[in-house]
């Protein structure tokens, strides 16, 4: 937006409160907005039928193992791979961090 910066004062100060005025208007509309959308979403929810809604409560179970003496852990993506993986040893970067 171009401004006149020979132009008087005054017309800032009208300027700035049509801004103030319109953020308290954002921000009505903003919280009549959110309201709004915490109402839709209740109903979306009740709308749709996920395919693992009966598994959202239970409790997994998976075992971890430690990382055994032929795997490294990546220094860039910090995933647990095999040796053969290793481009840099110094580094210990995995071949697909290194390319």
């Amino acid at each position: 937006m171009a401004r006149d910066f020979d132009a008087r004062r005054s017309a800032d100060v009208e300027e700035d409160e049509l801004q103030e005025q319109s953020l308290e208007t954002l921000k009505a509309q903003r919280a009549g907005a959110a309201a709004d959308l915490g109402d839709d979403m209740d109903a979306l929810e009740a709308e749709l039928d996920l395919p693992d809604a009966e598994v959202r409560d239970e409790e997994l179970s998976l075992r971890v193992l430690p990382r055994q003496a032929d795997e490294f852990t990546c220094t860039s993506c910090f995933l647990v791979q095999h040796r053969s993986q290793l481009a840099d040893p110094r580094r210990t970067v995995c071949a697909d961090c290194a390319a």
